[in-house]
């Protein structure tokens, strides 16, 4: 009990180790002989290669992410994040199992003492500094006796730790049988090194409009049945909605003002209790300011003093101009209507500087690796100044090239600051001088060369004011409005779109809704809306009303799309543009065959051009864009050589190979081969991973629990 005891007295250190990601994960069934179970309970929310899910799991796993998540993601990304990581470890275990991969405790062991936020925790290492296992051990067992809770999370944890284990064992055998020879190192290198020149010819694709290509619903149709795997679909829908927003009507808004407006002269009141009439100061003559808006106010007292560039743009200057005492207002800022009262001025309250710091050996704060003396400091702090007083000088290239200072990458610039919030002699520097002068001045630092930037008056509003909210009235009228319109929508011969049109209502379409989409375009985050509109009792054409972000939706389904293959109206919209490119080729070479350069350049208005220090791998010909095809045919080819009618990416082109230059040989391609080498290392978890899920049978059942 004395670990657990003194660890309680550490909340801190508790709550980091409890927190801790992948480095925090522990192995407490190797020290409980417990571990975590994985048991597949209940209904499946998945299946990868016919291996089950678990809900239960599922649901354990997002709870937790919920718990740390805070409000940084929303339940539905956190959903996804979760299905994501689960798909991932599963199509990599089924490979590990194949193989035969384990971890053991003592690699385990090993990953806890490289493990910072462990290995150096003073709750787990010895009198000497070092981790201390038995200790390690203790802990656990008394986190499972008196944390249940908590034990549950190491659990996970324990799991994720293994798997991650494993799966960092797999990459390592997958990448070492991955390399690049010499050859292939020289090859790169010349890849992107070997030059060519060409005179080309280009006819743009451009220059035949569309409307004189015709591309049949047959020729659509044949393509996408030879490129099914580009022209698959996902399930998804289409939906139509008219929003009714809860928002303040035109009385609303003149309400909201009238009431504050109000509140700003003194008023008169009866009191029954002292039977006599009272005098209430208004916002305009209050002495007692601060307590007039915690009582009247949606918003407090402010006494933070502020700049212009902080005040509402569109009354900015009014209010910088205010006298002390007196009162702007009621104006309108977004939902808000507000009048404010000055209370308080500071001329240049604010300053912008600049600095550059040489410290010294000693000096508070100072870099450990400074080990100038105090005199040569100021020594150079002078030399600074003198170069810094220069006509010419650039002030912040000098604080680049010689502050100690943190502000030195940027130039010295430590942006504005108000009177008190920097050490006493560099304030005094600071606000005592006008904008412009630089100066040195010495504090506990070291020496500062400081140049005033600028100035600015803050001023001190007391702000009263009231948000512009919709009425009870204006809500009820709302709630009537959108469900008069469902019911004429639904109970109509017309479309929805048509009875909204006779409404004045504006329709908003959503198109290809994915099952486990949660926003849509105007609304928000709805995920009931998506749940419904892939429902099963859920049928083509039908309108419901759903509650939405501060309003209603009434809401129509009005297309389905089944998974798999892309019907000819779907796919036209990629597929149109590739074949008519196709068809635009063959025409511009079938009335250019047998022409030369000058002659395709003439009969088509356009111009013969030159090109130079092409490269493979840089297959950008200036003035037509990316053209990988004609600049590969062109090292290809020989020195004076006339291509072929060529379609390229942009336009059909003839050219002429003018000059090739090969890069001089290496005596070593080693460099070359080992940035291969990196390069496909870097990417064998992700191409890993995506390769297995492209195979895998998955099927996806979340969007029946969320």
């Amino acid at each position: 009990m004395a670990i657990l005891e003194n660890i309680r007295k550490r909340t801190t250190v508790l709550i980091l180790i409890i927190g801790m990601a992948l480095f925090a994960f522990v192995i407490s069934g190797i020290f409980t002989s417990d571990g975590f179970s994985g048991g597949k309970v209940g209904s499946a929310v998945g299946e990868i290669n016919g291996e089950e899910i678990s809900i239960d799991a599922f649901r354990q796993q997002l709870e937790r992410a919920t718990r740390t998540s805070g409000q940084n993601a929303s339940s539905m990304q956190l959903v996804n994040s979760i299905w994501n990581q689960m798909e991932r470890n599963t199509l990599l275990d089924q490979q590990i199992s194949a193989l035969g991969i384990e971890i053991e405790q003592d690699q385990i062991i090993e990953i806890i003492k490289n493990s910072p936020g462990l290995a150096q925790n003073p709750q787990f290492v010895d009198e000497n500094g070092i981790f201390d296992e038995r200790r390690f051990r203790e802990f656990i067992l008394e986190l499972k006796v008196n944390a249940p809770a908590q034990y549950q999370d190491w659990l996970q944890d324990e799991q994720a730790i293994i798997e991650n284990a494993k799966q960092q064992a797999y990459f390592n055998l997958v990448r070492a049988g991955m390399g690049a020879t010499l050859k292939e190192g020289e090859l790169d290198y010349k890849l992107a090194n070997n030059k060519v020149d060409i005179r080309y010819v280009r006819v743009p694709y451009t220059s035949i409009p569309d409307s004189a290509v015709s591309v049949t619903k047959k020729e659509i149709e044949d393509y996408i049945k030879k490129n099914k795997k580009k022209y698959t679909q996902e399930r998804s829908r289409d939906i139509q909605f008219v929003y009714f927003e809860e928002a303040p009507s035109e009385k609303d808004v003149e309400e909201t003002k009238s009431a504050i407006t109000a509140l700003l002269d003194d008023t008169v009141e009866y009191s029954a209790e002292t039977d006599r009439t009272d005098t209430i100061a208004g916002f305009r003559n209050t002495k007692d300011v601060e307590a007039f808006l915690a009582r009247y106010s949606d918003a407090k007292f402010d006494s933070i003093f502020k700049a212009k560039a902080e005040l509402p743009t569109n009354f900015a200057d009014s209010l910088m101009t205010l006298r002390v005492g007196q009162v702007f207002g009621p104006y309108r800022d977004g939902d808000v209507f507000k009048v404010s009262r000055m209370m308080a001025k500071k001329p240049n309250g604010s300053v912008k500087a600049s600095h550059i710091l040489i410290t010294y050996e000693g000096a508070e704060r100072a870099n450990p690796e400074v080990k100038r003396t105090k005199e040569e400091a100021k020594a150079k702090a002078e030399e600074v100044l003198k170069k810094a007083l220069e006509p010419n000088a650039v002030f912040a290239q000098l604080a680049r090239d010689n502050s100690d200072g943190p502000s030195g990458p940027r130039g010295g610039d430590l942006g504005y600051f108000q009177e008190g919030v920097m050490t006493p002699k560099f304030n005094d520097f600071a606000f005592g001088n006008p904008v412009g002068y630089i100066g040195l001045v010495e504090t506990e630092f070291g020496f500062h060369i400081v140049k005033v930037d600028e100035k600015r008056d803050l001023v001190q509003l007391a702000t009263l004011t009231r948000d512009i909210e919709p009425s009870e009235e204006t809500i009820n009228t709302l709630f009537t409005d959108a469900t008069k319109f469902e019911m004429m929508s639904v109970d109509s011969e017309k479309s929805l779109s048509e009875v909204a049109q006779e409404n004045d209502y504006v329709v908003r379409p959503v198109n290809r809704l994915k099952a486990m989409d949660e926003n849509l375009p105007g609304l928000g985050a709805q995920r009931r809306i998506v749940q419904w509109a892939f429902s099963q009792d859920t049928k083509l054409g039908d309108i419901r009303r759903f509650d939405a972000n501060n309003g209603y939706a009434v809401v129509q389904l009005t297309a389905t799309y089944k998974e798999g293959l892309m019907d000819v109206e779907d796919a036209s919209v990629t597929v149109l543009p590739l074949l008519r490119k196709k068809k635009k080729a063959e025409r511009i070479k079938t009335e250019n065959a047998g022409k030369s350069m000058s002659e395709i350049a003439s009969a088509n208005n356009t111009t013969v051009t030159t090109a130079t220090a092409l490269t493979v791998k840089a297959p950008t010909i200036p003035g037509a864009g990316r053209e990988p095809l004609v600049v590969g045919t062109a090292f290809s080819m020989e020195t004076g050589q006339t291509s072929k009618l060529i379609e390229g990416e942009s336009g059909v082109f003839l050219f002429e190979v003018t000059k090739k230059e090969n890069a001089p040989d290496l005596d070593n391609y080693s460099t070359y081969a080992d940035n291969l080498k990196a390069g496909l290392s870097s990417r064998v978890a992700n191409a890993l991973v995506q390769a297995l899920k492209e195979k895998a049978e998955i099927e996806d059942n979340r969007s029946v629990f969320y």
